[in-house]
């Protein structure tokens, strides 16, 4: 394909007479080939200009970067946005892509989002996928996992891969650092959707507001004109999200408690012993649906993913029956309250991925109302090293209010001290009788099962579906093989 066309069609401007044949795109200089096109970005640790020589070396007949880069014997396309210049491009090159593709941002609830997307469609006769935090799965569930948002050659790639497999639909996870970096550029997006803003990534973003914004280009840029906006009502930042998604003049469909009257309403939920009960009004009927999950926050996740699928049902799309019907056929997804193991005293303990204080808070009283009268909730969690420290002490807090035991212990330290981690995170239950420390992450499992007897419910929070324990920074990084739904188990027997 050549050069001029996909600048073209991406409306990118070339250098006069600039062209030639492109065979891929890489931002990775070990990665190109000869008629590659090469990114070069400037990154929080690594500058990608350091590579410009090499990847020409390799065969780059291109290179997307600065005005300022230094280009010598290839074509410079330079931009002052070079990674969104780059996606562009590479966005006409990998063809085809799947018909229906839409999009979830938000602080909590992507990846059970994008994933109840998939299900539901699957359930309605579609060949679907989605893309985030667990990888990527495909109309067989297999799964290869990833980063929530990967970089942009590796997720174009992959959308590329699964049309040509036959898959006609995919919901995918936009993280604020992917919306920012531009990594999910130039694809039709039909829908997108926002579950929630709450405190992460600070160590990123400057502020609350400039993480909103990076979420918010998900409407302002991303979803293709005349698109749908599926958005949770009931959260502080659900108003704004409608503004945004108006001024765009997407269309917009509300969801929840708080959801306009041509949106899904949620009048009123009551809890099951293994799921909940949920009255709707949609389309101007009263509806019931049987939730086989527990939580108020799966309720959110679960009514966002039937939005998404009605407003990108179109006339061959299905319809609002079989979507709610699909609702009650929902699976639990990984790592997101799943149910791991009984200990001897018929003791549960459930395995969530919040890693946030609102999300550890909304975990816990998901388990609530399903704790005996007389039992108790006992909590086991941590805090990450290299990340926003700002949440540890409220997360300590969190769990001291609400937990009625909570066991503070070691999440991923990577270049940090472990033993700081857990202080800091102490420090904000402010010497609270119910928490307690326990470093090593199985001892502390472990500790929590022994104790929980008939009545109690255990939560064992922080890395969900992650296979391993991190230690170190830069090529000092290990990863210690741990998953927590193996190791409750383990402990549980």
């Amino acid at each position: 394909m050549k050069l001029s066309a996909l600048a073209s069609r991406a409306g990118i401007a070339l250098p006069d007479g600039a062209d030639a044949q492109v065979t891929g795109f890489a931002i990775d200089n070990r990665k190109v080939a000869p008629g590659t096109v090469f990114g070069a970005f400037q990154g929080a640790s690594v500058n990608g200009e350091d590579f410009i020589a090499a990847a020409i070396a390799a065969g780059a007949i291109a290179v997307v970067a600065r005005p300022e880069a230094t280009v010598e014997g290839a074509i410079h396309i330079a931009d002052t946005a070079p990674r969104r210049a780059f996606a562009l491009l590479a966005a006409k090159f990998f063809t085809p892509v799947p018909g229906t593709i839409v999009a979830v941002t938000g602080t909590n609830g992507k990846t059970s989002t994008v994933e109840m997307t998939r299900q539901i469609w699957r359930m309605c006769g579609f060949s679907a996928a989605s893309i985030g935090t667990l990888g990527v799965t495909t109309p067989d569930e297999s799964v290869s996992t990833g980063l929530t948002t990967p970089d942009i050659v590796t997720f174009l790639s992959n959308m590329t891969g699964l049309a040509r497999e036959g898959v006609t639909h995919v919901a995918y996870e936009a993280s604020s650092h992917g919306l920012s970096q531009f990594r999910n550029e130039g694809l039709p997006v039909a829908a997108g959707a926002f579950t929630n803003l709450s405190r992460d990534h600070l160590d990123y973003h400057a502020d609350m507001d400039d993480y909103f914004a990076a979420k918010m280009r998900l409407f302002d840029e991303v979803v293709m004109d005349g698109g749908k906006a599926v958005i949770w009502a009931d959260d502080a930042r659900s108003e704004a999200a409608v503004a945004h998604a108006k001024s765009r003049g997407l269309t917009v469909l509300t969801v929840g408690e708080n959801a306009d009257a041509d949106g899904i309403v949620l009048t009123g939920r009551n809890p099951t012993e293994l799921g909940q009960e949920l009255n709707l009004r949609f389309g101007g009927e009263d509806r019931k649906v049987k939730l086989p999950l527990i939580g108020a926050y799966q309720v959110a996740n679960a009514l966002t993913a039937a939005g998404l699928a009605l407003a990108t049902a179109g006339d061959a799309g299905p319809t609002a029956a079989q979507v709610f019907d699909a609702l009650s056929r929902l699976q639990p997804v990984r790592g997101r309250l799943e149910r791991a193991a009984l200990n001897r005293a018929g003791a549960p303990a459930y395995v969530d991925y919040a890693h946030t204080p609102e999300a550890l808070e909304a975990a816990i009283a998901a388990l609530r109302p399903h704790v005996a009268d007389n039992g108790r909730l006992i909590v086991v969690f941590g805090a990450g090293g290299d990340r926003d420290t700002g949440k540890r002490g409220p997360m300590g807090e969190v769990a001291a209010a609400e937990a009625d035991i909570a066991i503070v212990t070691d999440d991923n330290p990577r270049g940090e001290d472990p033993a700081a981690i857990r202080a800091a995170v102490l420090a904000g239950a402010q010497g609270a009788a119910n928490l307690r420390e326990i470093a090593g992450r199985r001892e502390a499992i472990a500790a929590a099962m022994q104790e929980a007897g008939k009545g109690d419910i255990v939560l064992i929070a922080g890395k969900g579906h992650e296979q391993g324990q991190i230690y170190g920074r830069g090529e000092a990084t290990r990863v210690h093989p741990f998953d927590d739904v193996t190791v409750t188990r383990e402990c549980a027997a």
